[in-house]
């Protein structure tokens, strides 16, 4: 008989363990995701993965994911219109509501001006600056490109 009680006790806390699972996943599914990314190398090859990451949230969170997308330092070439070969990419991710943001103060060392971005990207005063603010805000941090 107390074998059958602590199998019976076992079950339960099983089955209770995979409920309280099973809620956290579909929690996580339900509500809307921040992640701001940084990006601050001139290697392209991390460029694309930045690319491919942003795919792979909207993947996982179909219209539950808001992302930034803060490009710093040797990176900035990456939102500068001449110089990306990845415009269709960052173009069509805008639609989606993805946000580039370029550091002004990265522009300004490399006297890249407004005109020459591509005309979906924002800019903030200062990318490090905008990372803190955001997490700060609650937004998850991502940096691409080790």
């Amino acid at each position: 008989m107390s074998l059958m009680k602590n199998l019976a006790n076992i079950l339960v806390l099983i089955l209770i363990f995979v409920s309280s699972q099973s809620k956290a996943q579909n929690n996580a599914l339900e509500k809307v995701h921040h992640v701001v990314m940084q990006l601050n190398t001139s290697d392209t090859s991390a460029w694309t993965s930045v690319i491919g990451n942003i795919k792979n949230f909207q993947k996982i969170w179909p219209g539950k994911v808001e992302i930034e997308v803060v490009v710093h330092g040797k990176a900035l070439n990456f939102l500068v219109a001449d110089k990306t070969h990845l415009k269709n990419d960052i173009e069509s991710l805008t639609q989606n509501g993805i946000v580039f943001s370029a550091c002004e103060n990265t522009m300004n060392k490399y006297n890249i001006t407004k005109a020459m971005l591509l005309n979906s990207a924002k800019t903030v005063p200062s990318g490090v600056a905008e990372l803190i603010l955001k997490q700060e805000a609650g937004w998850g941090y991502l940096k691409a490109g080790l």
